[in-house]
């Protein structure tokens, strides 16, 4: 299916699940005492449009191996039983917005500029929806599977003019005195003596007790926050999972990644083992409930699945895939925590779209002619024209068996340098992707070209060479992560799949709410996200 066909297909979804579920949502409040929202649970998959939530579904319903089973999605579930819209998200004055503007119009209701954490266009602090929870008494959580500081979860609890601001967020994060946080990102709340001072480092140790985390600091000063977590804040402090389980009531921060916590294939591939030391996004969404519940007042709480948009940018189907279905077991124990109450406000939806993703059909790898039992085929044999993609690539994906970024790295390394070799390359895809690619285009992959859109001092395009692009190339910006985008095209063919960019698209996305009947019914229909932040606030002041 195109992503072109699948966007209006979504759209007829929208219009019959919002008709059919004003019914099923009148039945639930009968079962409540009122329209009252003592809980509101948000929950954000960065990146996931309609494209990557059809993805999701696809491979829960149709792969031919599916770990469902059979089963819906909690994603799913929480459509079935509540309503769903389309949401634009550009930000104020242009049309393609990003993460942190995009956070903040949802923790807001009010439209932000490009690259902003928690302002309005014209720069001014907006209070957020966990500020305002927080003023009423309610305790307040931030979940998130990429770093603390990083745009999404900062944009509910911090206010500067730049997202990349991360060791000023980080601070504002404390003063902000979230009851719960949960993340990666310990490299902005560490001195940056910590790269350098073996006492400093001796101290962390001791503090931190998780030798898999790396002691890297990118503060640009000597404040400790972690111990003015402890200290000042009264945080209790977690490094891996078994720290995080001995919290059992309280204030509790924490930090289980230098920078972003595992990717969805790494996980896929560990989260069984005894010894894993992260928690997963579910396991972190399980705490945060089980402690802000006990506040009376009720709670406010944002999740996200940020790594769907890191895959997306990467063009790393296979691993999106991972991150999707780490999502949805973070959906699921959100569903088995709500689906017999009637207090809570539950809205499911994406900042933006990232990577115009969609499966697609071809002229390569065509059908055999095959007989069907239909009198309509009585006298000729059945052979569409093009390769509509075939169900088992869905499983294919799902066994990739590493990321693209370890695929790289692990050719880097059997490469005997920082860059792989065309061969080292060629033998890391077939093994890790099951999917062939001739020692051309491994070659491919690795060629460079002048940046012509050099710009002295810029983030990331400084850099006087880039990877080589032959389409489109204005739209892939992350220098040498470009190589792990040209791993994709090299793929495509294979799994049918296809990318339009690198970075992120207008797409509307999908928003889900579930709750009370009154509380919900505007959620449906086209809106805008600062819409859904008006929404959400205004069921907080119910």
């Amino acid at each position: 299916m195109s992503l072109r066909v699948f966007f209006f297909s979504f759209i007829a979804f929208v219009l019959l699940v919002s008709c059919t579920n004003s019914h099923l949502n009148s039945g639930q409040q009968a079962q409540g005492s009122g329209n009252e929202i003592r809980n509101i649970i948000m929950m954000i998959g960065d990146g996931m449009g309609p494209g990557q939530l059809g993805l999701l579904e696809d491979y829960a319903r149709r792969a031919p191996n599916s770990v469902y089973n059979g089963k819906q999605t909690a994603i799913s579930k929480f459509a079935s039983e509540g309503v769903v819209g389309l949401s634009a998200n550009h930000p104020h004055g242009s049309l393609v917005v990003d993460s942190a503007c995009s956070a903040t119009q949802l923790a807001t209701g009010v439209a932000s500029g490009s690259e902003m954490i928690g302002l309005n266009w014209q720069g001014n602090s907006v209070e957020t929806i966990l500020e305002d929870a927080r003023a009423m008494g309610k305790a307040t959580g931030l979940v998130s599977d990429t770093r603390l500081t990083h745009a999404t979860p900062a944009a509910f609890a911090a206010h500067q003019p730049h997202r990349s601001m991360e060791n000023k967020i980080a601070a504002d994060m404390l003063s902000a005195n979230v009851d719960i946080m949960l993340s990666g990102g310990l490299r902005h709340w560490i001195p940056k003596t910590a790269d350098t001072d073996k006492a400093v480092q001796k101290q962390l140790s001791e503090l931190i007790a998780e030798p898999s985390i790396e002691l890297e600091s990118k503060r640009g000063d000597n404040r400790n926050l972690l111990l003015e977590a402890r200290d000042r804040h009264n945080y209790q402090l977690a490094f891996n999972r078994k720290q995080m389980d001995r919290v059992n009531k309280g204030k509790l921060l924490g930090l289980f990644a230098g920078s972003g916590m595992a990717d969805g294939i790494s996980y896929s591939n560990s989260k069984t083992a005894a010894d894993r030391t992260q928690p997963s996004l579910r396991e972190m969404t399980i705490t945060a409930l089980q402690l802000l519940e006990q506040d009376q007042d009720g709670f406010f709480l944002m999740i996200e699945g940020g790594q769907i948009d890191w895959a997306a940018h990467n063009n790393d189907a296979g691993t999106m895939l991972h991150e999707l279905l780490k999502f949805d077991e973070a959906v699921a124990v959100v569903y088995d925590w709500v689906k017999d109450r009637s207090d809570t406000l539950v809205v499911i939806t994406a900042d933006h779209e990232t990577g115009s993703f969609g499966f697609s059909y071809g002229r390569h790898n065509l059908y055999e002619a095959r007989k069907l039992p239909g009198e309509a085929f009585a006298g000729r044999q059945y052979r569409p024209n093009y390769n509509f993609g075939r169900l088992d690539i869905l499983d294919k994906l799902y066994a990739q068996k590493k990321s693209f970024e370890h695929i790289w790295q692990e050719a880097a390394i059997n490469g005997g340098g920082e860059f792989p070799t065309a061969a080292s390359l060629q033998s890391a895809i077939s093994a890790n992707t099951g999917f062939e690619i001739s020692l051309e285009q491994a070659q491919e992959i690795l060629e460079r070209e002048p940046n012509a859109y050099y710009e002295a001092g810029h983030s990331t395009l400084s850099a006087k060479t880039f990877p080589k692009v032959n389409d489109f190339k204005q739209f892939y910006v992350f220098g040498d992560l470009i190589h792990l985008d040209l791993i994709a095209r090299k793929l495509a063919k294979h799994q049918s799949v296809v990318w339009g960019t690198g970075t992120h698209t207008h797409t509307p996305v999908q928003v889900i709410a579930w709750g009370p009947a009154p509380v919900i019914e505007d959620y449906s229909g086209f809106l805008h996200h600062t819409e859904i932040g008006k929404l959400t606030k205004q069921a907080l002041s119910n």
